[in-house]
């Protein structure tokens, strides 16, 4: 005898398991997107931090050079261009073109002398003024 063959059916996916994915997914977005978020924003911090550790060494370089560090009115652009007081400058002391900017886009200020004495090269944050908490806190080099 022989056997009746039905056809198989191609099985596809209901509306409703569809839904129930897209309800997962969007829950594990809720609860890993701010997470991520929160560790990309504390990168910027780091990367801040590190590129003051490098603009204070470029200053220690160029005081060794000229015997002191520049003025407020030179500022960091002594350090790509020479100014004209400064006899013994061999730069320009840091990579580029130009002084860079935090990684907010805002340029990093600088004090000769500092607050507390000696130099200071500060970030605002990513708000740009001064204070704040978070990413919006001020970042500035350990003088």
């Amino acid at each position: 005898m022989a056997h009746a063959s039905f056809p198989r059916r191609a099985r596809g996916f209901t509306l409703i398991e569809l839904l129930v994915v897209l309800a997962i997914l969007t829950l594990l977005a809720g609860l890993v997107g701010p997470r991520v978020l929160n560790q990309l924003g504390g990168a910027k911090s780091k990367t801040a931090a590190v590129q003051i550790a490098d603009i204070e060494k470029a200053l220690e370089i160029y005081k060794l050079d000229v015997g002191r560090y520049p003025t407020n009115e030179e500022g960091l652009a002594a350090l790509m261009q020479r100014p004209g007081s400064a006899s013994g400058w061999n730069g320009p002391y840091l990579k580029g073109d130009a002084v860079p900017t935090d990684p907010w886009g805002h340029p990093f200020r600088y004090a000769n002398p500092g607050p507390g004495g000696g130099i200071e090269i500060l970030s605002l944050g990513a708000d740009g003024a001064p204070g704040g908490e978070g990413e919006n806190a001020d970042i500035r080099n350990a003088h």
